[in-house]
């Protein structure tokens, strides 16, 4: 499912018109993304949980030339499912 599809979704179930609907999951997304990108954790019990995760600096390869190289020291950002979406998943 892809964001337009969920918009329409949305406004389907809440009785709300597409457009409103579209708004509506932007300010959703727009505000996980701004308090994960500030370093806060996003919990949607049953759903699951937004993270910031640290990565280390680590040493890796070109892949053409066999060339050791580091990989500097990165931040990537982590879901966690809660457990009504495993449960969800699993039946």
């Amino acid at each position: 499912m892809r964001k337009p599809e969920l918009a329409a979704a949305i406004a389907e179930r809440a009785d709300l018109s597409k457009d409103k609907a579209s708004q509506v999951l932007n300010v959703i997304l727009d505000e996980i993304t701004g308090s994960v990108s500030g370093g806060k954790d996003v919990s949607l019990i049953g759903f699951g949980t937004f993270t910031v995760r640290e990565r280390a600096a680590r040493t890796g390869k070109n892949p053409q030339t066999g060339e050791s190289l580091t990989i500097p020291a990165s931040k990537t950002v982590a879901f966690k499912p809660g457990k009504g979406l495993k449960d969800a998943v699993s039946k």
